[in-house]
Protein backbone atom coordinates (compact mmCIF):
# COMPACT_ATOMS: atom_id res chain seq x y z
CA UNK A 1 0.00 0.00 0.00
CA UNK A 2 0.80 3.60 -1.38
CA UNK A 3 0.19 6.28 0.96
CA UNK A 4 -0.84 9.68 -1.52
CA UNK A 5 1.71 12.34 -0.04
CA UNK A 6 -0.66 14.99 -1.40
CA UNK A 7 -3.93 13.75 0.07
CA UNK A 8 -3.25 10.69 2.51
CA UNK A 9 -5.51 8.40 -0.06
CA UNK A 10 -4.06 4.75 0.32
CA UNK A 11 -3.12 2.99 -2.93
CA UNK A 12 -2.21 -0.50 -3.79
CA UNK A 13 1.60 -1.46 -4.70
CA UNK A 14 2.78 -0.71 -7.69
CA UNK A 15 0.51 2.52 -8.58
CA UNK A 16 2.10 5.16 -10.32
CA UNK A 17 -0.26 7.53 -9.75
CA UNK A 18 -3.46 8.79 -6.56
CA UNK A 19 -6.75 7.01 -7.50
CA UNK A 20 -8.02 10.47 -5.64
CA UNK A 21 -5.69 13.40 -6.43
CA UNK A 22 -3.46 11.77 -9.12
CA UNK A 23 -0.67 12.91 -7.83
CA UNK A 24 2.21 11.46 -8.86
CA UNK A 25 3.25 8.35 -6.41
CA UNK A 26 6.96 8.20 -5.19
CA UNK A 27 8.65 5.23 -6.39
CA UNK A 28 9.18 1.95 -3.97
CA UNK A 29 11.34 -1.23 -3.06
CA UNK A 30 11.15 -3.81 -0.57
CA UNK A 31 12.76 -3.52 2.87
CA UNK A 32 16.28 -5.97 2.70
CA UNK A 33 15.35 -6.91 6.38
CA UNK A 34 11.36 -7.38 6.64
CA UNK A 35 10.27 -7.86 2.95
CA UNK A 36 7.93 -4.59 3.58
CA UNK A 37 6.96 -2.39 0.99
CA UNK A 38 9.12 1.39 1.43
CA UNK A 39 9.88 3.77 -0.36
CA UNK A 40 12.89 4.37 -2.68
CA UNK A 41 14.38 7.67 -0.77
CA UNK A 42 13.03 6.49 2.87
CA UNK A 43 16.18 6.20 5.66
CA UNK A 44 14.43 3.88 7.79
CA UNK A 45 12.14 0.48 7.55
CA UNK A 46 8.63 1.48 8.91
CA UNK A 47 7.51 -2.01 9.83
CA UNK A 48 11.31 -3.08 11.62
CA UNK A 49 13.04 0.13 11.72
CA UNK A 50 15.80 -1.36 9.86
CA UNK A 51 18.62 1.34 8.44
CA UNK A 52 17.83 1.15 4.71
CA UNK A 53 20.94 3.04 3.53
CA UNK A 54 23.23 1.11 5.33
CA UNK A 55 21.70 -2.13 3.16
CA UNK A 56 22.91 -1.61 -0.16
CA UNK A 57 27.16 -0.84 1.24
CA UNK A 58 27.84 -4.28 2.38
CA UNK A 59 30.37 -4.23 5.55
CA UNK A 60 33.82 -4.78 5.32
CA UNK A 61 36.01 -5.73 7.88
CA UNK A 62 39.58 -4.56 7.59
CA UNK A 63 42.39 -6.54 9.28
CA UNK A 64 44.60 -4.19 11.22
CA UNK A 65 47.84 -5.52 11.61
CA UNK A 66 49.25 -5.67 14.76
CA UNK A 67 52.08 -2.88 15.80
CA UNK A 68 55.29 -4.46 17.16
CA UNK A 69 57.95 -1.98 19.32
CA UNK A 70 61.21 -3.67 18.59
CA UNK A 71 63.67 -3.76 21.47
CA UNK A 72 65.85 -1.12 20.07
CA UNK A 73 67.33 0.64 23.16
CA UNK A 74 66.47 4.34 22.38
CA UNK A 75 69.45 6.53 23.54
CA UNK A 76 68.06 9.77 24.82
CA UNK A 77 70.74 12.72 24.75
CA UNK A 78 70.76 14.55 28.40
CA UNK A 79 69.19 17.73 29.20
CA UNK A 80 71.12 20.65 29.02
CA UNK A 81 70.44 23.29 31.78
CA UNK A 82 69.45 26.54 29.86
CA UNK A 83 71.23 29.51 31.04
CA UNK A 84 70.16 31.47 34.42
CA UNK A 85 67.76 34.02 33.88
CA UNK A 86 69.67 36.23 36.24
CA UNK A 87 72.04 37.17 33.08
CA UNK A 88 69.27 38.78 31.43
CA UNK A 89 69.08 41.29 34.73
CA UNK A 90 72.66 42.50 34.77
CA UNK A 91 73.32 45.73 32.92
CA UNK A 92 73.43 46.13 29.05
CA UNK A 93 72.82 41.52 28.84
CA UNK A 94 71.64 41.96 25.56
CA UNK A 95 74.18 44.55 24.39
CA UNK A 96 72.26 46.85 23.12
CA UNK A 97 72.97 49.57 25.62
CA UNK A 98 75.24 51.88 23.21
CA UNK A 99 72.20 52.99 21.38
CA UNK A 100 69.95 53.24 24.17
CA UNK A 101 71.65 54.21 27.32
CA UNK A 102 74.10 56.48 25.20
CA UNK A 103 73.96 60.11 25.47
CA UNK A 104 72.94 62.28 22.39
CA UNK A 105 75.94 63.43 20.34
CA UNK A 106 76.33 66.38 21.05
CA UNK A 107 75.71 69.53 18.43
CA UNK A 108 78.33 70.40 15.86
CA UNK A 109 77.48 74.06 16.31
CA UNK A 110 79.48 76.30 17.97
CA UNK A 111 77.56 77.48 20.91
CA UNK A 112 78.06 81.18 19.70
CA UNK A 113 76.12 80.90 16.78
CA UNK A 114 73.36 79.85 19.16
CA UNK A 115 73.25 81.83 22.23
CA UNK A 116 74.08 84.82 20.33
CA UNK A 117 71.02 86.50 18.96
CA UNK A 118 71.08 87.45 15.19
CA UNK A 119 72.03 91.18 14.51
CA UNK A 120 69.53 93.63 13.68
CA UNK A 121 69.53 94.65 10.18
CA UNK A 122 71.44 98.26 9.84
CA UNK A 123 69.24 101.27 9.75
CA UNK A 124 68.83 103.44 6.59
CA UNK A 125 68.89 107.09 7.74
CA UNK A 126 66.44 108.92 5.75
CA UNK A 127 66.53 112.21 4.45
CA UNK A 128 63.91 114.83 4.93
CA UNK A 129 63.07 116.30 1.38
CA UNK A 130 61.42 119.47 1.06
CA UNK A 131 57.73 119.07 -0.28
CA UNK A 132 57.23 119.02 -3.99
CA UNK A 133 56.48 121.99 -5.90
CA UNK A 134 52.48 122.28 -6.62
CA UNK A 135 51.75 121.50 -10.06
CA UNK A 136 49.88 125.20 -11.94
CA UNK A 137 46.63 124.50 -12.90
CA UNK A 138 46.60 124.75 -16.64
CA UNK A 139 42.63 125.94 -17.29
CA UNK A 140 41.85 124.34 -21.25
CA UNK A 141 40.97 127.01 -23.78
CA UNK A 142 38.36 125.88 -25.70
CA UNK A 143 39.32 125.70 -29.08
CA UNK A 144 37.79 127.71 -31.94
CA UNK A 145 37.84 127.10 -35.38
CA UNK A 146 36.97 129.65 -38.11
CA UNK A 147 35.08 126.96 -40.25
CA UNK A 148 32.39 125.03 -37.65
CA UNK A 149 31.10 125.95 -34.21
CA UNK A 150 29.72 123.45 -31.40
CA UNK A 151 26.11 124.46 -30.83
CA UNK A 152 25.53 124.73 -27.16
CA UNK A 153 22.78 123.07 -25.68
CA UNK A 154 19.81 125.33 -24.26
CA UNK A 155 19.44 124.99 -20.53
CA UNK A 156 17.02 122.61 -18.78
CA UNK A 157 13.43 123.51 -17.60
CA UNK A 158 12.73 122.49 -14.73
CA UNK A 159 9.97 120.46 -14.82
CA UNK A 160 6.47 121.79 -12.90
CA UNK A 161 5.09 120.31 -10.01
CA UNK A 162 1.75 119.71 -11.60
CA UNK A 163 3.22 116.73 -14.27
CA UNK A 164 4.36 114.65 -11.43
CA UNK A 165 1.18 114.91 -9.39
CA UNK A 166 -0.45 113.70 -12.72
CA UNK A 167 1.41 110.87 -12.87
CA UNK A 168 0.82 109.19 -9.51
CA UNK A 169 -2.19 106.86 -9.18
CA UNK A 170 -5.57 108.01 -8.14
CA UNK A 171 -7.40 106.38 -5.84
CA UNK A 172 -10.31 104.94 -7.96
CA UNK A 173 -13.84 105.44 -5.94
CA UNK A 174 -16.84 104.17 -6.37
CA UNK A 175 -20.44 105.38 -6.01
CA UNK A 176 -24.43 104.61 -6.98
CA UNK A 177 -26.45 107.10 -8.05
CA UNK A 178 -30.22 106.90 -7.03
CA UNK A 179 -31.79 106.85 -10.33
CA UNK A 180 -35.58 108.11 -8.57
CA UNK A 181 -34.18 110.82 -7.11
CA UNK A 182 -31.08 111.55 -8.61
CA UNK A 183 -29.08 111.32 -5.60
CA UNK A 184 -25.38 110.39 -5.14
CA UNK A 185 -23.95 107.89 -2.36
CA UNK A 186 -19.91 107.51 -2.23
CA UNK A 187 -19.51 103.60 -1.06
CA UNK A 188 -17.56 103.47 1.92
CA UNK A 189 -13.79 102.73 1.49
CA UNK A 190 -11.48 100.31 3.53
CA UNK A 191 -14.90 97.77 3.26
CA UNK A 192 -14.39 93.99 2.28
CA UNK A 193 -18.35 94.07 2.56
CA UNK A 194 -20.63 96.82 1.84
CA UNK A 195 -24.25 96.04 3.35
CA UNK A 196 -27.50 97.35 1.72
CA UNK A 197 -30.94 97.51 3.39
CA UNK A 198 -32.52 99.42 6.35
CA UNK A 199 -32.26 99.61 9.98
CA UNK A 200 -32.17 96.16 11.72
CA UNK A 201 -30.67 94.72 15.08
CA UNK A 202 -28.70 91.86 13.18
CA UNK A 203 -26.73 93.79 10.66
CA UNK A 204 -27.03 97.69 10.29
CA UNK A 205 -26.25 98.70 6.96
CA UNK A 206 -23.71 100.38 5.58
CA UNK A 207 -25.66 101.90 3.09
CA UNK A 208 -29.16 103.02 4.19
CA UNK A 209 -32.65 103.12 1.88
CA UNK A 210 -34.81 104.09 4.60
CA UNK A 211 -34.83 107.77 3.36
CA UNK A 212 -35.98 107.13 -0.20
CA UNK A 213 -38.94 106.86 -1.79
CA UNK A 214 -40.45 103.36 -2.22
CA UNK A 215 -38.03 101.66 0.73
CA UNK A 216 -40.96 99.61 1.80
CA UNK A 217 -40.21 97.11 -0.96
CA UNK A 218 -36.33 96.68 0.60
CA UNK A 219 -35.94 93.82 2.79
CA UNK A 220 -34.14 95.32 6.03
CA UNK A 221 -30.78 92.70 5.08
CA UNK A 222 -31.17 92.87 1.36
CA UNK A 223 -28.14 92.89 -0.25
CA UNK A 224 -23.83 92.93 -0.48
CA UNK A 225 -21.44 94.77 -2.35
CA UNK A 226 -18.38 93.05 -1.85
CA UNK A 227 -14.76 94.71 -2.96
CA UNK A 228 -12.02 92.25 -3.51
CA UNK A 229 -8.87 94.30 -5.06
CA UNK A 230 -10.63 97.07 -7.95
CA UNK A 231 -13.28 94.38 -8.64
CA UNK A 232 -16.99 95.07 -7.48
CA UNK A 233 -19.37 92.24 -6.20
CA UNK A 234 -23.19 92.14 -5.94
CA UNK A 235 -24.93 89.81 -4.38
CA UNK A 236 -28.49 88.93 -3.05
CA UNK A 237 -28.61 87.74 0.79
CA UNK A 238 -31.97 86.52 0.66
CA UNK A 239 -34.50 89.58 0.08
CA UNK A 240 -38.61 89.09 0.17
CA UNK A 241 -38.67 91.18 -3.33
CA UNK A 242 -35.06 89.56 -4.55
CA UNK A 243 -32.37 91.64 -7.04
CA UNK A 244 -32.46 92.69 -10.40
CA UNK A 245 -28.85 93.75 -12.36
CA UNK A 246 -29.83 95.22 -15.60
CA UNK A 247 -33.78 93.83 -15.25
CA UNK A 248 -32.35 90.31 -15.21
CA UNK A 249 -33.07 88.22 -11.27
CA UNK A 250 -30.12 87.92 -9.38
CA UNK A 251 -30.00 84.62 -7.81
CA UNK A 252 -29.57 83.95 -4.09
CA UNK A 253 -26.10 82.94 -3.27
CA UNK A 254 -24.66 84.09 -6.99
CA UNK A 255 -22.71 87.17 -7.34
CA UNK A 256 -21.98 89.86 -10.79
CA UNK A 257 -19.04 91.15 -11.37
CA UNK A 258 -19.95 95.17 -11.73
CA UNK A 259 -19.50 97.25 -14.33
CA UNK A 260 -19.54 100.87 -14.72
CA UNK A 261 -23.08 101.37 -16.32
CA UNK A 262 -25.02 98.69 -14.48
CA UNK A 263 -28.43 98.57 -13.25
CA UNK A 264 -28.97 97.61 -9.40
CA UNK A 265 -32.79 97.48 -8.80
CA UNK A 266 -33.59 96.38 -5.43
CA UNK A 267 -36.95 94.79 -5.32
CA UNK A 268 -39.62 93.88 -8.21
CA UNK A 269 -41.22 97.09 -10.87
CA UNK A 270 -37.78 99.24 -11.36
CA UNK A 271 -39.26 101.27 -8.51
CA UNK A 272 -35.62 101.52 -6.05
CA UNK A 273 -32.77 101.67 -8.85
CA UNK A 274 -29.01 102.75 -8.39
CA UNK A 275 -26.55 103.12 -10.98
CA UNK A 276 -22.81 102.03 -10.80
CA UNK A 277 -20.59 104.10 -11.37
CA UNK A 278 -16.66 104.37 -10.78
CA UNK A 279 -14.96 108.04 -10.47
Amino acid sequence: MIVCPNCNHPNPDGAVQCEACYTPLPATTNCPSCGATVQADAAFCGQCGYNLHSAGVPHVHTAVAATVTPDIPVEVPALVPPDPLLELLQPDALGISGSTNSRPPESSLPPTEVAVPPEPAPQVPVTVSSPPEPVPNVVAQPVVSGQSSIPTPPPVEPTPTGTAARTQLQQVTARLIHVQSDRLIELPQNFSVIHIGKPNDRIPPDIDVSGFPNSEIVSRIHADIRVEGDAHYVEDVGSSNGTYINNLPLLPGNRHRLRPGDRISLGKGDLMTFLFQLA
